[in-house]
């Protein structure tokens, strides 16, 4: 596998994808884009309004390997997906009806590289009212998600795994900040932070 264009999942081809994404969209109204890790602290499109939200049925976990961003084919890192089961608070960000089909080409190139998330319009509780926000998630059937890892598979994660965009480690603390500056107390992500404080990976 080539390390920075690495090959679609296969007969998840992230074209296919993306016009069946604009196609549950419908073209008549503005879109709605629901992010839960770095889309909040770093979302890198254009939004016109964004509220608290929640997504029942889905859950945030540190559960899906990266072979690029946040870490290397020889040394896999990790990042953030919704994952089925639970809940989830995060921010809805609502894109122009003008900008829609342009600001989801952009977060492709940077999600759907490889076709590895499950884009779904998802029903998003606001203090507004209920939206349906696109959101990336991932099935427990992929080869990229982990599962549950033990907590010293997850140190040396942690403690080892760098790429493009920098170290898991930099990318849970990051996350962990604006969560609970956006007032959103996860207790997954608390419990990671506090391990890797304990192993004195981060202040």
């Amino acid at each position: 596998m080539n390390a920075h264009h690495p090959a679609p999942h296969a007969g998840r081809d992230p074209e296919r994808l993306f016009e069946a994404a604009l196609h549950q969209w419908g073209g008549r109204e503005d879109a709605w884009i629901f992010g839960y890790a770095s889309l909040i602290w770093r979302p890198e499109f254009e939004a016109v309004e964004d509220r608290s939200a929640t997504v029942y049925g889905w859950h945030r976990a540190l559960a899906m390997r990266s072979r690029i961003n946040r870490g290397t084919p020889e040394c896999p890192g990790l990042v953030f997906a919704l994952v089925a089961g639970g809940s989830c608070r995060g921010r809805a960000y609502r894109v122009e009806h003008s900008r829609v089909e342009a600001e989801m080409r952009r977060l492709w190139g940077r999600e759907m590289v490889t076709g590895v998330y499950d884009p779904r319009w998802l029903p998003c509780r606001t203090p507004q009212g209920v939206v349906k926000a696109l959101a990336f998630t991932l099935s427990r059937k992929s080869p990229s998600h982990t599962g549950a890892l033990p907590d010293e598979s997850m140190v040396e994660i942690l403690r080892s795994a760098n790429g493009r965009y920098g170290s898991t480690l930099s990318y849970l603390v990051e996350t962990a900040t604006t969560l609970r500056n956006c007032g959103i107390r996860d207790r997954d992500v608390e419990r990671l932070v506090a391990l890797a404080r304990r192993h004195a990976l981060t202040a």
